[in-house]
């Protein structure tokens, strides 16, 4: 039988289910999970000997978690390549491998999805004034990290439509 002081008492076993119990809910970088140890008061070298561990497990991969945290803002919040790659790096994912992620990224596919936002928000206001609408979905397109040459470029097709 195991007794809880003996758990305690080895750092590593207990940094290693902190470890597992913040990767349950999602994943996460491992600049992201080295930080939340350390506020849970695990030693450094401790933490990243865990780190180094669950990596080799294969439960902690930096470039699989840009590629997933990429593709489930896009789907669900319509964030642009910009604001994805401010929250990957507030993440401490590496420059390199958002770079990566980045490149795989289909442009015309962002535009597209920025156009069909615009246009359903057009379609919910085309009744208002033109000032109005533009600045409607400019501050949606804005919010949401495209630039100002998108939006312009939108706004003529749509009125052109």
């Amino acid at each position: 039988m195991v007794d809880k002081a003996d758990i305690a008492a080895d750092p590593y076993s207990e940094a290693m289910s902190l470890a597992l119990y913040a990767l349950a809910p999602r994943a996460k970088s491992r600049a992201e999970l080295h930080t939340q140890l350390l506020k849970r008061g695990v030693a450094a070298e401790i933490s990243s000997s865990v780190l180094d561990s669950l990596e080799l497990q294969g439960l902690l991969n930096d470039l699989e978690f840009a590629q997933l945290w990429t593709q489930s803002r896009r789907r669900q919040k319509k964030l642009s390549s910009s604001v994805i790659t401010q929250e990957l790096r507030g993440k401490g994912v590496a420059p390199d491998i958002i770079e990566e992620v980045m490149q795989g990224l289909d442009q015309d596919a962002e535009y597209q999805m920025a156009y069909e936002m615009a246009e359903r928000k057009y379609r919910s206001c085309a009744h208002l004034d033109h000032m109005v609408i533009y600045r409607r979905i400019y501050s949606l397109l804005a919010r949401k990290g495209f630039s100002h040459q998108i939006t312009e470029r939108i706004m003529r097709e749509l009125q052109a439509s």
